[in-house]
């Protein structure tokens, strides 16, 4: 398998991640995006978006969008609730983290780190929208361990690429004790520390 992807995206990273901690063979292909190397006619024919991440399976199929993916490449492991419902829960919270924090967090995130522009320049509805996804993961995790109670998930990974680096966007974590020891707990199930 290639994964193609930008090791600067956090819906890359998840891809990493999830094929790292089931060791999961594969090539890493660099795409710099700020470089446009996904908007090429080659890549186009990856994915005619002209987003990564992107992995091609070793007899050509080629699979993208970070959550489809990451679904994909876990099927059968411990990354996957056995019990349906949840299951169910762990998509509700990949589906939410598309729509509802990503366009956020990581939007800010990257307006910041790779346009230039300061806090005082962010749009003020997507820090507020930011805010309330943390706020929102908070409560959870006030409550469970991790998003789905006690087992580490795809929820987890999926929320964790940008999450650990919401402060690169400007939003401070300081007010959120739960979201950081969960941060924590994840990159540490993750082997990242």
């Amino acid at each position: 398998m290639k994964i193609y992807g930008d090791l600067n995206s956090g819906n890359c990273l998840k891809v990493k991640w999830v094929s790292d901690y089931l060791a999961l063979p594969y090539t890493w292909v660099d795409i710099d995006t700020m470089r446009n190397e996904s908007r090429t006619p080659e890549f186009f024919k990856l994915n005619g978006a002209g987003q990564v991440p992107v992995i091609e399976l070793d007899d050509g199929r080629a699979l993208a969008q970070s959550n489809a993916i990451i679904r994909y490449l876990a099927r059968g492991s411990g990354l996957i609730p056995a019990d349906s419902y949840a299951a169910a829960k762990m998509d509700e919270w990949m589906f939410w983290e598309q729509y509802s924090h990503e366009p956020y967090i990581a939007v800010c995130r990257a307006q910041m780190v790779y346009l230039g522009k300061s806090l005082g320049d962010l749009d003020p509805e997507k820090v507020k929208r930011g805010y309330a996804a943390l706020a929102l993961m908070e409560h959870q995790l006030h409550k469970t361990r991790f998003l789905i109670g006690d087992m580490f998930s795809l929820a987890d990974v999926s929320l964790l690429a940008y999450t650990r680096a919401a402060h690169e966007g400007g939003f401070h974590l300081d007010g959120y004790g739960s979201v950081r020891r969960w941060i924590g707990e994840g990159e540490h199930a993750l082997g990242l520390t």
